[in-house]
């Protein structure tokens, strides 16, 4: 039942994002997916937590860039310092969520507003909006499709204990995204949006270990969603002018994955990379009888998988550095 509560919420996203007519499709898609992957019921906090935390980062963001735009120094302080709560929030599993998406929000607008043609505030709006309808679809996929009493017995939501978190773990999640902050302001890396979000999200495990195993799930999840949007490509060719035909395929090929959500911690997080490896190519560098996908689709794993490739090297060295002082401090004491 799980799988078909995702199933029918992505492809509700995409059909309502397809008839609105507003840009970013692909949020309509993996906005219910991380939802209703982790939830088992209708979780209203969750998603006005979702909502609260979008609308805040937004404004924060906003004021921030129009206010210290032409002082870069100020700009990169004051974003360190707005980068370092998140981080201190991730620590707390009940703010996590907040510091999260606070963090790869905030990350993204900051690289996009760095560029003059794309409209910051119909982007931050269109954000909203995704927000907003992500809780009309939820909705109905539980209603449509309720949680069974034994699957909900099956997952279980006992309340494990969260290991407290060393110095050096905030310290590697702080370094990390200002470091590609300062990258992709420097250099012009539009096109990267995604490389740029990945390097937040192997942040997750906080721990070299954890940030490697993220970082295989999302190259093998990237070559996944990459192969399937080309598949997609060539299936329907010159076909592509038909808004229905599009929709139907998409659907088609979000089966699977939407399943894959339901086998397990491994094959969730393969599919939701695959996912967005998919989803964002087709859903915006796609104009049927204008562009194709096919070159995006190869920038895009190539991006990503230099880019999760060089962030788990540099939190290897980071913990490696923090082990070896532990080490001495031992050796003296």
């Amino acid at each position: 039942m799980k799988a078909f509560r995702i199933w029918f919420a992505c492809s509700l996203g995409l059909a309502l994002s397809m008839v609105l007519g507003w840009n970013y499709g692909f949020l309509a898609i993996v906005l219910p997916m991380f939802v209703l992957s982790n939830t088992e019921h209708f979780h209203l906090p969750l998603l006005l937590m979702i909502f609260v935390s979008a609308l805040v980062t937004i404004l924060e963001f906003n004021v921030m860039w129009g206010v210290l735009k032409n002082t870069p120094l100020l700009l990169t302080i004051v974003v360190g310092i707005s980068f370092f709560i998140k981080c201190v929030a991730m620590t707390d599993r009940k703010t996590f969520l907040l510091g999260y998406m606070g963090l790869i929000v905030g990350s993204i607008l900051l690289n996009f507003s760095s560029y003059s043609f794309i409209d910051i505030e119909e982007f931050s709006i269109t954000i909203l909006m995704y927000c907003l309808l992500n809780i009309v679809i939820c909705a109905l996929a539980y209603s449509l499709f309720p949680t069974a009493n034994s699957e909900y017995l099956e997952k279980g939501e006992g309340n494990q204990q969260q290991a407290p978190y060393q110095n050096y773990q905030l310290v590697m999640m702080w370094v990390l995204p200002m470091i590609a902050f300062v990258i992709f302001q420097l250099a012009d890396l539009y096109d990267s949006a995604a490389a740029h979000a990945s390097i937040l999200i192997i942040l997750a495990p906080m721990t070299y270990t954890g940030a490697l195993k993220m970082a295989k799930v999302r190259i093998i999840g990237t070559g996944l969603g990459c192969v399937l949007g080309l598949v997609m490509q060539l299936t329907l060719g010159l076909w592509f002018e038909s808004a229905f035909l599009y929709w139907l395929l998409f659907t088609i090929i979000l089966g699977p994955l939407c399943y894959m959500q339901t086998q397990g911690i491994a094959k969730s997080a393969i599919s939701f990379s695959a996912t967005a490896a998919l989803t964002v190519p087709m859903t915006t560098a796609l104009t049927p009888g204008e562009t194709d996908a096919f070159f995006a689709l190869l920038y895009r794993f190539s991006s990503i998988f230099i880019a999760v490739v060089l962030s788990a090297l540099l939190i290897f060295l980071m913990q490696q550095i923090a082990e070896n002082r532990s080490r001495e401090r031992l050796c003296k004491s």
